[in-house]
């Protein structure tokens, strides 16, 4: 190889400097490198970035180039179909080779297969890694050679694996190209908003590596050790809040892996190791989500339980509005709602009630919810959104039962026990006493007067009552049930 010709790296799910295996493999070569970024918005995606999304990688873009500028490089930002401005690219640079991190979705999958095959036959050699997850899926299946559709046994057989990390250290200087390229502005990509609606999400976060490396210490230090006990708690801060930064590759969860199980060997209390390996089971279920996305790349809009496509849903545009925007009448659901609207993110145990809520107390269909939570979560991820969505229906892989119907009273009582959270979130009631917070229409009437609580009209009515709904929704699953075979069984 010339060291003289420059190597593309191309970023996607992994802007990131640190164990990016792609980048670690581009500096062996000694080689220049040139490092951009494509935004293909041509629409040939089915699942085109939703607006939360679209604001963190504005940040995170932002943040990347700042760190390779520190490093004497910059990150060129093209636009268009991503195959031409590749081929372009590689013509102007005389590239010699390019380098990327795999995609795993099934519009990314087919994108590269076609990307890479043009550019070998251009005598363009491609180079790709495996820098999103823990084990890339081709390299795991069950006892009988097909892919895991059960979580335990899956976990079981990630405990007995080690995950080395892209150890080269990040240089402070890297080889330039010396060559003036053409880089769209990141501003022309529009993925920030016209109208200002991420006020909460801009005070709540901080994208890009350099917060996802500190976010993963202060977790490690301070908020592992009653991550077990603590981690269904949406009123405390027991969770490590990386979600967003994995989704976008600014940690990889080799790192995070890595870093805890290096905790695991020293003196720590034996809660921390109790919670710790909790962490890493939930670490694992992500991978899980990518495996079966990967092998069922129909899942984001279609049932892996294929009987389920026969469910009666009662679609109703206003049920729908009323969960969207947090006007349910049941205090929890709410306050989840209008984190995730103001946030970009909701807590994940607030996540499985109100998607309960939605499919099961107001029978919408679980792809409503899943849309609504791709376009205003900052960590939408398609692996992780798909299969979470259809556990909670009862629908996917490994599934939660079709009866397992939360209540949204007792759940909020049980994990907002001081109805903190509802507070916080749902200000109208913030001075209700407990219990009336989490059942307000169960208040005296002189009570709620006293609180300036008018029910109807600074907070609705529930729309659904709970035990009729729960049988509608028993009824209605128990008639599909009957009707249903197992069709997917792991005997791993």
């Amino acid at each position: 190889m010339n060291p003289k010709n420059p190597v593309i790296m191309w970023f996607r799910q992994d802007l990131r400097l640190r164990d990016n295996p792609a980048f670690s493999s581009a500096l062996k070569t000694k080689a220049p490198i040139v490092f951009v970024y494509i935004w293909s918005d041509d629409g040939s995606n089915q699942w085109p970035m939703g607006g939360a999304s679209r604001w963190w990688l504005h940040q995170s873009l932002h943040a990347l180039d700042a760190q390779l500028l520190k490093r004497g490089t910059a990150l060129i930002i093209r636009r268009g179909d991503s195959l031409s401005s590749l081929k372009t690219l590689a013509q102007e640079t005389s590239a010699t080779a390019v380098y990327w991190n795999r995609r795993y979705d099934p519009h990314g999958r087919a994108a590269d297969l076609q990307i890479k095959s043009t550019l070998l036959s251009m005598n363009i050699p491609v180079h790709e890694y495996n820098g999103t997850l823990l084990i890339d899926p081709d390299l795991l299946t069950n006892k009988t050679g097909h892919p895991y559709q059960v979580f335990t046994p899956f976990w079981r057989r990630y405990q007995t694996e080690m995950f080395d990390i892209a150890r080269n250290a990040v240089p402070t200087q890297l080889p330039s190209s010396g060559k003036r390229l053409h880089s769209v502005s990141l501003e022309t990509l529009n993925l920030e908003p016209t109208i200002d609606w991420a006020k909460g999400i801009r005070a709540t976060w901080t994208p890009g590596e350099t917060d996802a490396l500190r976010r993963l210490k202060t977790f490690i230090r301070t908020q592992c050790v009653s991550y077990e006990h603590g981690r269904n708690r949406p009123d405390q801060n027991h969770t490590s809040q990386l979600s967003p930064y994995l989704c976008f590759g600014e940690i990889s969860p080799k790192t995070i892996w890595h870093e805890l199980t290096a905790q695991l060997g020293s003196d720590r209390e034996k809660a921390f190791h109790v919670s710790a390996q909790a962490f890493l089971r939930q670490l694992t279920w992500r991978d899980f989500a990518y495996h079966l996305l990967y092998h069922y790349p129909q899942i984001p809009t279609q049932p892996l339980r294929a009987k389920f496509n026969r469910f009666r849903w009662n679609e109703n545009a206003q049920s729908l509005a009323s969960w969207q925007r947090g006007l349910t009448g049941y205090p929890f659901i709410d306050a989840g709602m209008r984190q995730l609207w103001t946030t970009g993110w909701m807590h994940n145990r607030v996540r499985m009630i109100t998607a309960s809520f939605l499919t099961k107390h107001l029978l919408q269909p679980w792809q409503r919810g899943a849309e609504w939570f791709w376009d205003t979560l900052v960590d939408a991820d398609l692996a992780n959104n798909s299969m979470g969505w259809q556990w909670v229906t009862g629908c996917g892989a490994d599934a939660a039962p079709y009866f397992r119907i939360f209540n949204p009273i007792t759940q909020g009582i049980k994990f907002d026990p001081n109805g903190n959270y509802i507070r916080q979130w749902v200000p109208e009631l913030g001075t209700l006493p407990i219990p009336w917070i989490h059942q307000p229409w169960e208040a005296p009437p002189l009570l709620l007067a006293e609180h300036q609580v008018s029910l109807g009209v600074t907070y609705p009515y529930p729309i659904v009552n709970h035990p009729q709904a729960r049988k509608r929704a028993l009824e209605t699953f128990t008639a599909l049930q009957s009707d249903m075979d197992s069709s997917f069984v792991d005997t791993s």
